[in-house]
Formats: C-alpha cells, structure tokens, sequence
C-alpha cells in the first residue's frame, strides 16, 4: 500500500510530500539498528568513551556507521546492516577474549602505556610519539590537579589516552596511615529509602529490617516517609536521611 501526503507552504507555495511508506520503512529499521546495537553493546560490556581503546574506538565507529548507513538508506538491504554490525561486534568481542589470554596480542590490539615525565624530566622522544607537544602534556597535568611541573614524578600515557600522574614523596597528600590515626571501616552506603518507598533487598542485604528502620526514623524526627527523598545506610549504621525540597529556590551562582 502506497500513500503519499502532500503539504503546501502557503508563503511560497512549497510542497513537502510525506511517504508514509517511506516514513515506515525508516521508523522499522531505526528500532532495528538500535536494538542491534545495543545487543552487541551488552556483549562487549561496560567500556566508557574514555575507557576505548584504539582498535574499540575504530570498531564503534564502524559499527556507527553502519546502524546509520542501514536506518537512512532506504535501498540497502536491512539484513545486510544488520549482518555487518554483528560481524564487527563478533571480532571485538574475539578480540577482547584473546587479548585477555595473550600479552603479545594485547600490546598489538590494545597497545601500551607511555611514559612522559620520568624521575621529573620531560621525554621528549616518547612526547613525539603520542603525538604530543608541550601545551598538550601541560593541559592534561593540569587536568590532574597538579599546576606546577615540578611536583610532578612521573606521568604516564594510559593506552585510552588518558594521563596518570604521580606526583614526588613530598608533595604527595597526606593519609590517616601517614598519621597514624585508626579510622572506621568504609564500604558502600546502601539506599534503603528512595523517593519515600523502603528498598527491602538493600535493607536486609544491611541485615536490618522495617522495625529496626522505623524506630531509627522516630529517633530522628520522622513519623512517615513522605518527606524523605532518600536515606542511606553504611557499614556502621550510619542513616543518613535527605529530605525533599521542592520549595527551595537555588541560587544562580553563574551569572
């Protein structure tokens, strides 16, 4: 079935046609590229932009390209994109594997780090080679917090191109260890409250309950939950309670 809609600019009596068909046939084969990639996306796993390497980062182009080249033109077959993101997924996928069981195939595939400042001096050999001048390695130790060179030890170039920097004894942070002050045990805060509603799972994954919950509430000054946007619960039954605030105006500090 064929239809076609026609529209009229009424200012300079311009038509736009509308193929239904058209509009269709794209709207099916952008739900088709995107729940492809996203498939072949679970199967490589959770690499950020910043964590791609060089050979994931050309592979997610190429298959970009492809879910786009397979949405907007309507003459290729669909089958066909579909078949080629598969492919490319399948090799990254292979590769990931291999390059878990191989150092050789690793450092081909993957690469290897790059030292740029060794012992406080600049190699300038190894700065040609990432394709990297002064400005560019003093933008990215900046990036790391550190705005003189001299406290500066060694930086390194991470094969996702993003700089480790670790700065000399001296000008390193102190820690609790340094100063020898005992410190409570940290772990991961667990939500047992969101948007008013108790999350069970955590709250006993915490081996607590709604009665303990509910008298820890009372203790702090809450009857109901319909005030709290979200409590959280840590190793040392720490609850941390954020109420809501819908009527609190913020203030536009960047004017």
């Amino acid at each position: 079935m064929y239809i076609n809609l026609s529209l009229t600019n009424n200012k300079n009596g311009d038509v736009m046609e509308i193929n239904l068909n058209e509009l269709l046939d794209v709207t099916v084969r952008a739900l088709s590229s995107l729940v492809t990639l996203f498939i072949v996306t679970k199967m490589l796993g959770k690499k950020q932009v910043s964590q791609l390497s060089l050979f994931d980062y050309v592979i997610g182009i190429s298959i970009g390209n492809f879910a786009a080249e397979m949405t907007i033109n309507l003459e290729s077959n669909e089958i066909n994109g579909i078949i080629a993101v598969i492919i490319f997924g399948l090799v990254a996928y292979i590769v990931s594997i291999v390059t878990m069981k191989s150092i050789v195939l690793r450092r081909f595939f993957i690469g290897t780090p790059t030292i740029l400042i060794q012992n406080g001096k600049i190699l300038e050999k190894n700065l040609r080679k990432v394709k990297f001048d002064i400005n560019d390695l003093l933008e990215e130790i900046r990036s790391a917090g550190y705005f003189d060179l001299n406290e500066v030890e060694y930086a390194i170039m991470e094969v996702n191109g993003k700089l480790s920097v670790l700065p000399k004894s001296e000008y390193k942070p102190l820690t609790p260890k340094d100063m020898n002050i005992k410190v409570n045990k940290e772990s991961i805060c667990a939500n047992i409250i969101i948007d008013s509603k108790i999350m069970h799972n955590n709250l006993k994954n915490m081996n607590k309950d709604e009665k303990w919950l509910f008298k820890e509430l009372k203790v702090k000054g809450y009857t109901d939950l319909d005030k709290i946007l979200l409590a959280t619960l840590d190793i040392n039954e720490k609850l941390t309670i954020y109420e809501k605030n819908n009527n609190i105006e913020s203030k536009d500090v960047f004017e």
